[in-house]
């Protein structure tokens, strides 16, 4: 699996380091208003996880799946794999979300949610690659934890046809890994 990665883009210690900032400003800014995290599966589970630790105040959890990839690109066809559990009408809501690319899955997943008409939504993702998104997304992510380059990465939950998700770190797949 190692031997996929052409570099390593974010450490582990880098990544511990601005999840543990993003927590303490989604918990100064929901201190009070007991907010629905929603995860977009399945690559936000590791983030998701560390971002629900470091948050201090009381909060709900609730998950959506959509999808729109096959192997390396977005289809840009979005479907809904599974749907909120929870009402989130006049409710704070905060998308989280692994990597903000092309923006078609998380543009979808924000104007889906939107039409629920909670109090406010906003979106924290852990990447953000604006060279990738495509023309016409127009929304833009509250909380960033970094912005990277246009190139394929995996780890820290993120994946290729279900692979390297568990690696602690972001690395840069090499293309032999994703073209073979």
């Amino acid at each position: 699996m190692e031997k996929d990665i052409q570099k390593i883009l974010l450490t582990q210690e880098q990544i511990r380091t601005r999840v543990e900032e993003l927590g303490k400003q989604l918990s100064e800014e929901y201190a009070d208003k007991n907010p629905i995290f929603v995860g977009v599966l399945k690559g936000v589970v590791v983030f998701y996880a560390d971002i629900i630790r470091q948050f201090t105040g009381q909060c709900q959890l609730d998950f959506m799946w959509i999808s729109s990839y096959a192997g390396t690109e977005s289809t840009g066809n979005m479907v809904v794999k599974k749907d909120l559990s929870s009402d989130i009408k006049g409710r704070h809501v905060v998308i989280l979300e692994d990597i903000f690319d092309t923006g078609n899955s998380l543009d979808f997943t924000y104007h889906h949610l939107l039409a629920k008409e909670p109090a406010s939504l906003k979106i924290c993702t852990l990447l953000d690659k604006p060279e990738g998104r495509k023309a016409g997304i127009t929304i833009k992510p509250d909380y960033t934890g970094f912005v990277i380059p246009n190139e394929f990465v995996v780890g820290y939950g993120l994946d290729f046809n279900e692979h390297y998700r568990n690696l602690p770190y972001v690395g840069v797949l090499k293309p032999e890994a994703y073209n073979s």
